[in-house]
């Protein structure tokens, strides 16, 4: 009760805001997280944050203590935009073996997307699961 009083004296709106509650994810959830984020080509912390309903320096936090314990480096802004570019189409070659690479390089490319993908969809389906369980209506 003094607690209440004294904040009522110091900011009267911050009395009437009800604390921030501390959410504590799962190790999976943390685990998906950072795969989602790895398997993201030129993904943002932000943008990857806010689909999973998370602060961005939380999921930072969570692929820097994973590439940690790997032994892998951080990887900048400039890793992110080499992989980009790297991923775009190009013509067909007319050498048989250069268009077998090409055709190769793009199954490699689809086959990636379609672990992200995969990925992207376990996390919704265990989030889904995870909140209509929470519901305490």
């Amino acid at each position: 009760m003094v607690d209440t009083l004294i904040l009522d004296l110091l900011d009267p709106e911050e009395a009437r805001r009800p604390p921030m509650a501390m959410k504590d994810y799962s190790d999976e959830f943390k685990a998906d997280a950072v795969a989602l984020y790895e398997s993201t080509p030129g993904a943002a912390y932000k943008s990857i944050a806010a689909d999973l309903g998370i602060n961005r320096a939380t999921l930072r936090e969570w692929v820097l203590r994973d590439r940690e314990r790997r032994g892998a480096g951080p990887v900048g802004r400039l890793g992110a935009r080499k992989a980009l570019a790297g991923s775009g189409q190009t013509a067909p070659a007319a050498d048989p073996d250069e268009r077998i690479r090409q055709l190769e390089a793009r199954v490699a490319e689809l086959e990636a997307s379609e672990r992200k993908l995969a990925t992207e969809r376990d996390i919704l389906r265990k989030a889904a699961k995870y909140f209509a369980g929470e519901t305490n209506w």
